[in-house]
């Protein structure tokens, strides 16, 4: 890969506009795969569910449940299964399927763009693994209710950060939710079922505004490192 890097500035709006911003950059840098790679944070006002780009149907309940707490429900040009962003951090990194001249298996994708992610929690006293799921859990509503080898989990499996990709010509967008200040009752109401994600705010001790700064200033200073920018 081994191209410039540009930062797009940190923004907080609505899914519906982070997707179309996401989709629009994927499809600017398909047409240009030698264009810098791009990477950028975000977060989701109001709160929503993102859905798979393959995932059709959800269970009936979610409507009155986005009802009652203002979330939006928006669909992901991505893969993948539901994300409740409420309480996390989105990056999405998009740049060329080719890594040092060479075209690359989406597996081999996934774990370089991942490397600097798990480069900067490094930094933070925070090690990462990659979960150990299979396919099963496709079968699943929930994205963060099974971890993926795809997925970055903590020592005792929780799950910090989910992730998902979509290619278009030699160009790749993989975007992801960061877990800060999960809420563990609405994904229980939404899942009907106990999630086990971890919030950066109980691996890092401080409050969510430094989490989420901290966050961004290491992640970014990671990615001009891992990166080469």
């Amino acid at each position: 890969m081994n191209q410039p890097l540009q930062f797009i500035p940190y923004s907080e709006t609505s899914g519906k506009l982070h997707m179309d911003l996401d989709n629009s950059l994927l499809d600017r840098h398909s047409r240009n795969p030698q264009s810098p790679s791009i990477l950028r944070f975000y977060r989701w006002t109001p709160a929503a569910i993102s859905l798979g780009f393959h995932q059709k149907k959800y269970p009936e309940h979610w409507q009155a449940i986005a009802e009652n707490h203002n979330l939006d429900i928006v669909h992901r040009p991505s893969g993948g299964r539901a994300v409740l962003h409420k309480g996390d951090l989105t990056y999405a990194v998009i740049t060329s399927i080719d890594i040092n001249g060479k075209k690359r298996s989406h597996r081999e994708i996934y774990e370089y763009i991942c490397g600097f992610l798990i480069q900067g929690f490094a930094q933070l006293g925070v090690p990462l693994t990659y979960g150990l799921a299979g396919r099963g859990y496709i079968h699943n509503p929930s994205c963060f209710s099974t971890a993926t080898n795809a997925d970055l989990v903590i020592s005792d499996g929780r799950k910090l950060i989910g992730s998902a990709q979509v290619y278009r010509h030699n160009s790749v967008l993989q975007h992801g939710s960061i877990a800060i200040t999960p809420d563990f009752e609405l994904l229980k109401e939404l899942f009907v079922s106990e999630v086990p994600i971890v919030g950066c705010q109980e691996l890092m001790q401080g409050d969510r505004q430094y989490c989420l700064q901290k966050l961004i200033d290491v992640l970014s200073q990671s990615a001009r490192q891992y990166f080469r920018a």
